[in-house]
């Protein structure tokens, strides 16, 4: 009885929740509109006075600069550009890498099913506002150093001045599928994934390392779309998705053991590579197969401040941050971190996570744009740790938990593709239109 009652609670403070997030929805795109009225009014004035303005005078432009354009980085720099001048006196400049935004959310399951891989990749762009688009600019390069006042281009050389600087660089540098593509390019990248499924397709004996949310979930995916292969998940903890609690760790194990996935807990893979097709584990078992997917755990990508702030990386490689997020560094006040890289006390990081604390950093660059004081306080919230875990290509378990008490919500899929066609059109994106085929890019 106890437990139902603390779930029904835990179920009326997710209503609150929400209704919290459509409210906060709502003051922004007020905000938004009240941010391009004044800028319409301000080049009204700026129009009819232009006649008297003294030609050689000047005003410089100052660059807020993005490193990472992921869940954290794209949606910082959404809200930062919804709410700056766009009069030329600022310009964002994001320095990503990858050509397209890269859901990987979708990734686990377009390595087993085949068709879809291309969706997994949206076009850079109309995410943006379009009233702010002609101040940002896209370098879609790696970012090598951060120095105090630029950021350097490793492919070009250049050296990009920047007044404030977010560092959304998020975990998984030098991952590959499930976790990450590993590839910059939609061409590239939906190769590896083709190859991936092929590779599933083909392998009699699967064999999937890791029992976090992107080993369960292929495994799982695999299982059910070709049944009688054989499918075994070696996870190195007493539970697969071991950082969630027991209810979720319980149900996952339920979910794979019923499709007739062999699960091995408490077992480590130590090699592979003296015998080709056979796993060797830390028990001295050995397990053949004819393909194995690694879904290891993911790594800060912190690398770029450790020469400037090497104080401000923590032991985990985390980027050590005060609740205004700035890093801890009192020297460099202008400097935010946010996502996965950034050491906020998330328990379990995540989209929404990063999606958040993108807010609080947005929100404080633009009040240091404004020439007043950060003061937007970060704290981690039991509701951002929601996941959706899929079991199969035919059911999901969405799991909530604040302390003890948790919450599960079951539910039959029946889309295939996750639901990705409403992502694009979250993301401004026609789906699944893509006129270049590497991402559309504003000037």
């Amino acid at each position: 009885m106890g437990s139902r009652v603390a779930s029904a609670v835990l179920y009326l403070k997710l209503v609150v929740y929400s209704l919290g997030l459509l409210l906060d929805n709502f003051k922004r795109s007020r905000a938004a509109r009240k941010v391009a009225l004044e800028d319409a009014k301000r080049a009204d004035s700026s129009s009819s006075s232009s006649s008297s303005k003294d030609p050689s005078a000047s005003t410089e432009t100052r660059n807020i600069v993005i490193v990472g354009a992921s869940f954290a980085g794209y949606h910082a720099a959404r809200i930062i550009a919804s709410s700056i001048p766009v009069d030329g006196s600022w310009n964002i400049v994001i320095v990503e890498p990858n050509q397209h935004y890269q859901f990987t959310w979708t990734l686990p399951r377009f390595c087993v099913i085949q068709g879809h891989e291309d969706k997994t990749f949206i076009p850079y762009g109309p995410y943006l506002p379009e009233r702010a688009r002609h101040i940002v600019r896209w370098v879609h390069h790696h970012a090598s150093r951060i120095g105090k006042t630029s950021v350097t281009i490793r492919e070009t050389n250049e050296e990009i001045p920047y007044d404030y600087l977010v560092i959304a660089t998020g975990s998984g540098l030098g991952l590959q599928l499930p976790s990450r593509v590993g590839a910059q390019d939609k061409k590239k990248g939906s190769e590896l994934l083709r190859q991936m499924q092929q590779s599933i397709k083909e392998a009699g004996r699967l064999v999937v390392i890791g029992g976090g949310a992107a080993g369960v979930e292929l495994a799982a995916d695999a299982k059910e779309l070709y049944p009688d292969k054989s499918v075994t998940l070696v996870h190195s903890r007493n539970a697969v998705m071991h950082r969630f609690g027991p209810d979720l760790q319980a149900e996952a194990l339920k979910g794979l053991r019923d499709l007739g996935v062999e699960v091995m807990l408490e077992e480590r893979a130590v090699q592979s590579e003296d015998e080709p097709g056979v796993l060797t584990l830390r028990s001295g078992k050995k397990l053949e197969f004819d393909f194995c997917v690694n879904c290891g755990g993911q790594s800060p990508s912190s690398q770029l401040l450790q020469e400037l702030a090497p104080a401000a990386i923590a032991e985990s490689g985390h980027i050590r941050v005060r609740p205004t997020l700035q890093i801890d560094d009192p020297s460099l006040p202008n400097i935010y971190a946010c996502g996965d890289v950034a050491q906020t006390g998330v328990r379990n990081p995540n989209a929404r996570a990063a999606m958040k604390q993108a807010q609080y950093v947005a929100d404080n660059v633009v009040l240091a744009v404004q020439g007043r004081e950060p003061s937007k306080l970060y704290t981690p919230s039991w509701a951002d740790g929601v996941i959706k875990l899929t079991l199969g290509l035919s059911r999901s378990v969405t799991h909530f938990s604040k302390g003890k008490t948790e919450l599960l919500m079951h539910a039959k899929e029946k889309d295939e593709t996750l639901m990705i066609a409403q992502v694009w059109t979250h993301m401004g994106a026609t789906p699944y239109e893509d006129v270049d085929g590497v991402g559309k890019e504003t000037a």
